[in-house]
């Protein structure tokens, strides 16, 4: 079984505060796009899971959440076949991108499938939460508004599509070192809402990540990405998440692949689609 494992950008990210339980408080939009690894499924002869990829700086043993998903859904099910899995990957660790959590809810959906399992939907999602805030996200894609720790969805009517440039540096991030960084005082829970705002006007200039600057002081070459993706006609320009990934969105394709030009000049770059939650579903059942 092949399964596409998509990745995500964070149009937005509002910090309300810190949680009793250590996490914060979010307000975050998440966007499904058209960039992928691919997870191939194979049942095994004995009771063990061999996980491989091509990755060398990814962990492929029990670190990595695809192991962990699996020994979780084994755990709740009570089911212990064999698995072989090799990870092709595309979405660098720590770039913001959500692939580690991808894979991990991919993971979910394959086996559910693949063993039988008939799980409902709000079994996955509980089994998504165990394994990270992000998880649950990738089991709904499209255009989601996420609350608590970012895993409280509500899915959103779509916007058109859009045309995203990802610009991918060759380092990865820490989330929790950020979230460390980050000052407290800055948080924006008194403010009016800007992703509130958006949800009424759909305007992307409104939209920022409450977590940036805490980015860029650490790491201040990804600022001038930012700067040159708006000097290109750039909508809007963020990081993703709290990874290394810089993102801008474009709505006019010709204006992208302009922007593509120079922007290779200097750096690597990707060109994808924004997905709907029909295209998001469509694409990964038409790869299994």
């Amino acid at each position: 079984m092949r399964v596409r494992s998509f990745a995500k950008i964070n149009l937005g990210i509002e910090i309300l505060g810190k949680r009793d339980d250590g996490y914060h408080e979010l307000r975050t939009l998440l966007q499904s796009i058209d960039f992928y690894d691919e997870l191939i499924f194979k049942t095994a002869p004995e009771n063990h899971i061999l996980l491989r990829g091509n990755d060398p700086d990814v962990p492929w043993d029990n670190r990595n959440l695809i192991y962990q998903a699996v020994q979780l859904i084994q755990q709740k099910v009570g089911v212990f076949s064999g698995l072989d899995i090799h990870v092709n990957k595309n979405i660098p660790p720590g770039s913001g991108l959500g692939g580690g959590s991808s894979n991990a809810a991919m993971t979910l959906f394959a086996l559910n499938q693949l063993w039988d399992l008939r799980l409902r939907e709000t079994e996955m999602f509980d089994l998504a939460k165990e394994l990270g805030a992000d998880v649950p996200f990738f089991l709904k894609g499209g255009l989601c508004l996420g609350t608590g720790r970012g895993d409280a969805l509500s899915p959103l009517k779509e916007t058109i599509q859009c045309f995203c440039l990802l610009i991918i540096p060759n380092f990865s991030i820490l989330t929790g070192d950020i979230y460390q960084r980050y000052q407290a005082s800055l948080t924006s829970g008194h403010k009016e809402s800007k992703i509130i705002e958006f949800l009424e006007r759909r305007d992307f200039s409104l939209l920022n990540n409450g977590l940036e600057e805490t980015v860029f002081k650490r790491y201040p070459q990804l600022k001038p990405i930012k700067t040159l993706l708006y000097s290109l006609g750039a909508e809007m320009s963020q990081v993703s998440g709290t990874g290394s990934a810089v993102f801008g969105i474009f709505s006019e394709k010709k204006k992208a692949e302009l922007a593509v030009g120079e922007i290779r000049k200097r750096y690597t770059v990707f060109l994808v689609n924004t997905l709907s939650r029909e295209l998001y579903w469509k694409k990964i059942r038409a790869g299994v």
